[in-house]
């Protein structure tokens, strides 16, 4: 079951007559569109833009899925890329992506610039749990601060692009990306045992330096969800449902069996108009051929 948040969702026309929005800010060099999206950067060099929740999300479980875009010109030098945010502090510029670096909560990379040399390709996904000390390891891409990460080539598609990050609290979180054909969600990666800080605020965030894209945020749809954390839970969930589907059986075969009573009855009178039907035209022949004026009549009709 899932709720969607208000507080936490955005979509066109992003900004109300006032030219604000009472759920989210969006500064440094970020843009609103009203009709296409929120550009947090143009395809210029040395750029910084974000959106961010103004109040911190407090479900304990959630769904959040995430549509952006990332393009440019440039089929072979482009970057730096764009980052979402899970963490304790909001709406603070930084050299990570646009936000500060040494930060508390998840940051999810969409690395498109590969800083050194490695053995998967860009553009990348990459998950790191920072603790307010920790610093990124920008010079080899998150290397040393992976969590889990995936190759997705996210840039310059006809496809739709989303991120959805599923989580539940002390149990797991899980992200997939939409970006290969409709509706075909790949699995990027999962990380078990990991707890967020409570109430987190989101953010998205994105930087370009010598090299740049376009960075948009089209939309972002968050619910609060009631999941199952164990597997026996899901075993009660399990069985209840069954139970539910005896229920709904035995009351559909109740049904049939109104439905043929029905129809006997139905048949039966029938049975029993056609029989009376009968009778009634035997009598009626037998009043006429018995009478003294039924076989004349009988007869003079016949004769006319």
């Amino acid at each position: 079951k899932t709720l969607q948040l208000r507080t936490h969702s955005i979509f066109p026309p992003y900004i109300d007559q006032d030219l604000q929005n009472r759920w989210w800010d969006f500064g440094a060099d970020a843009y609103v569109n009203t009709n296409k999206h929120i550009r947090l950067t143009r395809a210029r060099p040395s750029q910084m833009g974000w959106l961010w929740s103004r109040m911190p999300l407090t479900a304990s479980n959630f769904i959040m899925e995430v549509e952006f875009k990332v393009t440019g010109d440039s089929s072979h030098l482009y970057g730096d890329g764009m980052a979402i945010w899970l963490t304790k502090d909001r709406a603070e510029p930084g050299p990570v992506f646009g936000s500060k670096d040494n930060f508390e909560g998840l940051g999810i990379f969409l690395d498109t610039y590969a800083n050194s040399r490695h053995p998967y390709g860009f553009p990348r996904i990459l998950a790191m749990m920072g603790d307010g000390q920790t610093s990124y390891d920008q010079a080899h891409d998150g290397d040393a601060n992976s969590l889990g990460s995936c190759q997705a080539n996210f840039r310059r598609t006809n496809v739709i692009t989303k991120l959805k990050i599923t989580y539940v609290r002390d149990t797991y979180l899980d992200v997939k990306v939409h970006y290969r054909a409709w509706d075909d969600w790949t699995d990027c990666f999962r990380l078990t045992d990991i707890s967020l800080p409570a109430a987190p605020y989101i953010g998205i965030s994105s930087m370009t330096g010598e090299v740049f894209d376009s960075h948009d945020v089209i939309s972002v749809t968050t619910w609060s969800a009631v999941l199952s954390a164990s597997d026996a839970q899901r075993n009660r969930m399990g069985g209840s449902s069954k139970g539910v589907s005896s229920r709904k059986t035995g009351s559909q075969g109740g049904s049939w069996t109104r439905f043929f009573v029905k129809i006997s009855l139905f048949a039966g009178v029938c049975v029993g108009a056609i029989y009376g039907y009968k009778a009634y035209v035997l009598n009626q022949r037998k009043c006429y051929n018995g009478s003294p004026f039924g076989g004349l009549g009988y007869e003079s009709r016949r004769r006319f």
